[in-house]
């Protein structure tokens, strides 16, 4: 393995632990902007982890090493995630070795283990948002899947960089598939990140927690990673959008001088997907827990059109 591609991933990774806040940051201040409130401004995020990181941890005495354990690999996993996905170019070693389901599968390792170190403790909150977790992902994972296989039959691969590299040489056409696929995903990475109007990440009522509910115990460092790898999910899942169904300016196979054009287009692409996320947040009230399943099942059903019209149509 050359230096070249080691430098790349090294990158790549690097890219991933540093703009996710950063991200997340840009997200909350258009929030502000939008909302005629002041910003905390765009590096807000760094200032709340260095500021949990230098706190002490506090467990109760019936955690268990499930409870110990889950938030370093909830963050190990999310930066697993990130050297897979082509986030600035496809010339990454482990791409090979894992497509787009096996990205999926490490975002259900996380969260299953997220789900029970909400019921490790015993708390009814914890209890709660780790029930309300299943349900989602039972109805999110597979829509997830469709939308993905609706793009991998129009691209011919499962391989987020082998579908870069088709989409970006060959062009893209205008297809009824990939538009059902596109919408199906917009709502699914909604449930699955945990924003409006499926979950609110800055609310602090209890009964209408989800994610929050189940990281109520967690202090310290651990909640430090925690929070650290909810910021990089939520980049992650704008990266996979992006690589899945705009990924021009992504640099291909051995196109070491296209690196810094890659970086450029990615910070317009977040930045625009930024101002997206706040108008549908800002333009959606959250929705009752009782109406999350007709809202996934929507998303399976688009993404269940995409591809039967990729059948009959394509």
């Amino acid at each position: 393995m050359s230096f070249y591609y080691l430098f790349v991933e090294l990158l790549q990774v690097v890219l991933l632990l540093a703009l996710a806040p950063v991200f997340l940051g840009w997200v909350r201040m258009v929030k502000c902007w939008a909302q005629g409130r002041t910003s905390a401004g765009l590096f807000q995020p760094y200032r709340d982890l260095a500021k949990l990181f230098a706190k002490e941890v506090l467990l109760a005495e019936n955690a268990s090493w499930i409870f110990r354990f889950t938030p370093y690999l909830v963050f190990g996993t999310a930066v697993l995630a990130g050297a897979i996905v082509p986030i600035i170019t496809v010339d990454l070693p482990l791409s090979p070795s894992a497509d787009v389901i096996v990205i999926i599968g490490l975002f259900a390792i996380a969260r299953f283990f997220t789900a029970l170190a909400g019921m490790d403790i015993g708390t009814a909150f914890g209890g709660m948002g780790s029930s309300r977790e299943m349900m989602i992902a039972s109805l999110a994972e597979p829509a997830m899947l469709m939308a993905i296989f609706t793009v991998s039959l129009a691209n011919k691969s499962t391989s987020l960089s082998q579908i870069v590299q088709v989409i970006c040489t060959t062009g893209a056409s205008i297809k009824p598939s990939l538009a059902f696929a596109l919408l199906a995903f917009v709502l699914i990475a909604l449930a699955e990140t945990g924003r409006v109007p499926v979950d609110n990440p800055a609310t602090h009522l209890e009964l209408t927690m989800i994610h929050e509910a189940m990281i109520l115990e967690y202090s310290g460092r651990h909640l430090a990673l925690i929070e650290w790898a909810s910021a990089m999910k939520l980049f992650l899942f704008v990266s996979i959008g992006i690589a899945a169904f705009a990924p021009w300016g992504i640099a291909l196979a051995n196109e070491m001088l296209s690196l810094p054009l890659a970086l450029l287009f990615l910070v317009l692409k977040f930045a625009v997907a930024g101002v997206g996320i706040v108008l549908i947040e800002t333009g959606l009230a959250k929705m009752r827990i009782f109406r999350v399943p007709e809202f996934l099942g929507a998303a399976f059903m688009l993404a269940t059109l995409g591809m039967l019209s990729f059948f009959i149509l394509d």
